[in-house]
């Protein structure tokens, strides 16, 4: 039989690590920072104290929390990834720029917006001191969390996004202290109020005007750019800000060009394409009298999600070193052919530098195997009707040979018996048989294009059905919003195993109740796949099944909700201190207590009314004073609880 074929082939090959590096696509899309290790387990590679770099398992690191009493799902923050991205990022641009003979230095900076945490922040000021590296506000309250944190006067703090006249002073009082604030211009309306709030304080700003290109980006956020764009200044609106300093006699505050082509650009000929024409803008701007200095190109550089090195929205089809190269020629080139002096050079890049370092691990609490697996096969009635004896004749008669016309007939009776259950000559029970043998020859036809190398188009759609459903300790909404809003996808796989063939087709599920709280796209060598492989789980055993999530680091944390009061997970930092890992900035995810306070709820309040509730109970006989106190324990108990499943 075809299908003790398909067992015997899979019994010559035994399964290794290397398949499963290779099935999940580690290699293609860690950036070397994680890998699968000899015994099966996924590693990061992090270094010790003496400065080497180590893999350490994220199994391990897992059973250390357990140990410890830190529940799934966690989110693993690795600073020494973080760190890696900005130095990688900044000795590329330093490596292109003696290449080509650059005269303009390279500054970096970090918007906050991808991810505020402090931690986050934080360490990007710390570990990028080096490379006075900088920050970007987007908002008054992002500009003051920003202040707080430059001490390098040679690293820039770009102030993008509406201001009003409190942002504008706190701005310009802290260039008034040192810090090298620029004020980017995003709207006509911006300059006016600057320059008064500066002249009440007698300060000149240092100013930027944010650039409205043609040129149109690509990938999600192709938008941001663009005659559509909503943000920045067009050609003939950056010629009256031009004109008005002038007037104003304060031309020489105009320091900085910006545009922003949008994030994730898979593109690299879409980024020179951009700079093109910003460069442009930048040397007719120092033609006007502006002194600049300073082009920004905000940010866009994309992160290879699925490993595919593809312009694909998930992907991109360059490196870092290629993204400095290509940014440091064109403007390079530009500037020395029309005689202008050479810019430092700025980027704003934060999905770059920060996705590699967060990763999102829970358990897998529940499985829902596909339909037709049963190893029982429903008998008939002895009065079966002719629909369930055409069916179980379907599913007796199939063969490889047959297989597209069982397929047709299987559907056709399995839509005749839901109509004759639907005006009542078909009982439940008849129709329950029906559709069990149904899915039986769906999954035995599932089982026999597995080894067709062509499989007809109307029978694809069957493999996809078939898919086991694994229920994750975690929230899609909370965790992965841009999985449910934007379809991004982000690499998936267990992190325990590898050195077993994963046999099931599944897609996860979370737990929230919403239809969309699932992953069912992930990254796959030739196109997205609808379902990814997992081991067989057993739920009820000692040792949980954990799965992860990959580069989440940018903006995730930041856009999640608490859809169904389900709050921030458990958050730990670890890094390598003598060949041990060593867990720091360990953050408590919310309590019950705290997303219900999110919502206005108090929870005095509440455990007051519940109490009333139960009051009530006794008095009326339902319950004793003994279960009162017991029950109350039970609210209390669950109001510090962890909004997540607990064992």
């Amino acid at each position: 039989m075809p299908h003790k074929k398909t067992v015997i082939r899979r019994k010559v090959k035994n399964w290794t690590t290397a398949d499963s590096a290779d099935l999940y696509g580690i290699h293609n899309w860690s950036n070397g920072y994680f890998d699968v290790s000899k015994n099966g387990e996924v590693t990061v590679k992090l270094a010790d104290s003496d400065g080497e770099l180590k893999d350490v398992s994220l199994a391990e690191i897992m059973k250390g929390l357990a140990e410890r009493g830190t529940d799934a799902p966690v989110l693993l923050r690795f600073r020494d990834l973080l760190c890696a991205r900005i130095e990688e990022l900044n000795k590329s641009f330093a490596k292109a720029i003696k290449a080509v003979g650059y005269q303009g230095k390279y500054r970096g900076v970090y918007p906050i917006k991808v991810n505020q945490q402090r931690q986050i922040v934080e360490e990007v000021v710390s570990f990028g001191s080096r490379y006075h590296y900088g920050l970007e506000a987007g908002s008054k309250p992002e500009l003051i969390a920003a202040m707080a944190q430059m001490k390098d006067p040679k690293a820039f703090l770009m102030c993008n996004g509406y201001k009003d006249d409190e942002f504008i002073d706190l701005a310009l009082m802290g260039q008034q202290m040192g810090i090298n604030v620029y004020l980017i211009l995003e709207m006509p309306s911006e300059l006016p109020a600057i320059l008064e709030r500066a002249k009440l304080l007698g300060i000149e700003p240092n100013l930027g005007v944010r650039v409205r290109l043609a040129s149109k980006g690509s990938g999600h956020w192709s938008e941001s750019a663009g005659d559509k764009s909503v943000f920045g200044l067009n050609s003939a609106q950056v010629i009256d800000v031009v004109d008005q300093l002038k007037k104003a006699g304060m031309l020489h505050c105009l320091k900085v060009l910006h545009y922003h082509q949008g994030s994730q650009i898979p593109n690299i000929s879409v980024v020179r394409e951009g700079l093109t024409e910003a460069c442009r803008m930048y040397i007719d701007l120092v033609r006007e009298g502006a002194p600049m200095g300073t082009l920004d190109m905000g940010g866009g550089l994309a992160v290879d999600y699925d490993g595919s090195k593809t312009n694909f929205h998930s992907s991109c089809n360059y490196s870092i070193e290629e993204y400095a190269r290509d940014i440091v020629e064109v403007v390079g080139e530009m500037c020395t052919k029309y005689g202008v002096e050479h810019p430092t050079l700025v980027t704003e890049s934060g999905r770059a530098i920060s996705a590699y370092h967060s990763v999102l691990v829970f358990n897998i609490l529940d499985v829902t195997s596909s339909p037709g697996t049963e190893a029982k096969i429903p008998q008939l009635p002895e009065n079966a009707s002719e629909v369930l004896k055409a069916l179980d004749e379907t599913h007796r008669m199939l063969t490889r040979k047959n297989i597209q016309e069982c397929y047709n007939d299987a559907n056709f009776y399995r839509d005749q018996l839901r109509m004759q259950f639907y005006y009542g000559t078909a009982t439940l029970r008849e129709r329950g048989i029906g559709e069990a043998l149904y899915w039986h020859i769906m999954g035995l036809i599932a089982r026999r294009i597995a080894e067709m190398s062509e499989i007809p188009e109307d029978l694809k759609e069957v493999s996809d059905n078939m898919v086991d459903f694994y229920y994750a300790n975690f929230s899609l909404f909370q965790s992965l919003p841009d999985s449910w809003a934007i379809d991004q996808l982000f690499p998936v796989m267990p992190i325990q195993r590898l050195g077993e063939r994963p046999t099931q087709k599944t897609v996860l599920v979370d737990i929230t109740c919403d239809c969309d709280g699932k992953v069912d796209k992930f990254i796959d060598r030739e196109d997205v796949a609808k379902s990814l492989p997992l081991h067989e789980v057993d739920i009820f055993g000692e040792e949980n099944y954990y799965v992860a999530i990959f580069l989440v680091g940018a903006y995730q944390e930041t856009l999640g909700d608490i859809h169904n009061l389900l709050g921030d997970t458990n958050v730990v930092s670890v890094h390598l201190e003598n060949s041990r890992p060593v867990y720091t900035s360990e953050e408590e995810g919310d309590c019950v207590a705290d997303v219900l306070s999110y919502v206005k709820y108090d929870a005095r309040d509440l455990v007051s009314k519940f109490r009333n509730l139960a009051e009530k109970a006794v008095e009326n006989g339902l319950i004793t004073p003994r279960q009162r106190r017991i029950a109350l324990e039970a609210y209390r108990d669950g109001l510090n609880g962890y909004t997540y499943y607990e064992r």
